[in-house]
């Protein structure tokens, strides 16, 4: 009887501290979604969790670096100056004007360091200048 409750012993043990590198993991894995804006209001320990911020990058402010990318995310009339030092290439559609999502923290002088960065090409799918019909709803030809 006195190796089965070792065994037991040894097995909780096991356990519990599986189960706590799980809840380690999972907290230090959380991503929290912000505007450009609620950054700002960021203080205390919410600066230092990791962050997801999407935004449209401005005009002319690409600049690519060794080692990084410096760009400026524009949102709700506020702008972010971004530096990606992620190892995997930006996408095709990372262009002036394109929405990108970025995530990673915010550093001390209020820039973001992104590591992970998507984007889409903004006018790829909108509708072409004057053209404001919808889907379904043109008219039938008269020939």
């Amino acid at each position: 009887m006195h190796k089965r409750t070792k065994f037991g012993i040894g097995i909780g043990i096991i356990v519990v501290s599986m189960g706590f590198l799980a809840w380690l993991g999972y907290g230090e894995s959380k991503t929290y979604y912000h505007t450009i804006a609620e950054l700002q209001t960021l203080h205390g320990t919410a600066r230092a969790h990791r962050l997801r911020v999407g935004g449209t990058v401005e005009p002319g402010t690409i600049k690519r670096l060794s080692g990084r990318v410096d760009f400026v995310l524009a949102g709700e009339g506020k702008l972010l100056p971004v530096s990606y030092v992620g190892n995997e290439p930006l996408p095709d559609t990372f262009v002036d004007k394109s929405q990108a999502l970025v995530e990673g923290s915010l550093a001390n002088n209020g820039s973001f360091v992104a590591e992970h960065v998507q984007a889409k090409c903004a006018s790829k799918y909108e509708a072409a200048p004057g053209g404001d019909a919808k889907p379904g709803s043109e008219k039938p030809s008269t020939m």
